[in-house]
């Protein structure tokens, strides 16, 4: 019989237990640049698209920021992009809710479809064509 913690025993061991594995999959790059670019293309077509000649601030300021999205006329949830990373914007940004900024290289999906409107500005579109085209 062996150990009382065998099997076949009650209060014993599971024979073939759970092995931990991970069930991640990863998606095609092209499946990918597809997929951004229908969002892209999503957004131009439903006219929620803002396109700025440049976006900068002297300082953080979010009030200022706040300022530069009522004009635009922006609702709850906005994205902004910029050809690289900009600390005054980032900071301006981060605080208000509803309101995320990255970079062009770190466009995605998920981003571009779960906020309203999209800002961004003329590099940051040359950048992002240059990757998808």
């Amino acid at each position: 019989q062996g150990s009382i913690r065998s099997p076949q025993w009650k209060g014993g061991g599971i024979v073939f237990g759970p092995t931990p594995r991970s069930y991640a999959y990863k998606l095609p790059k092209k499946v990918r640049r597809l997929a951004i670019k229908s969002a892209l293309s999503s957004k131009v077509l439903d006219n929620d698209i803002i396109v700025l000649d440049a976006l900068a601030l002297s300082t953080p300021k979010t009030k200022e920021f706040a300022a530069i999205l009522n004009n635009l006329k922006v609702g709850r949830k906005a994205l902004i992009v910029a050809p690289s990373y900009d600390d005054n914007v980032a900071l301006s940004a981060r605080n208000i809710p509803g309101v995320k900024f990255v970079a062009a290289d770190g466009i995605n999906v998920l981003d571009v479809l779960a906020h309203d409107k999209l800002i961004i500005t003329k590099e940051a579109v040359q950048k992002v064509e240059e990757v998808l085209a």
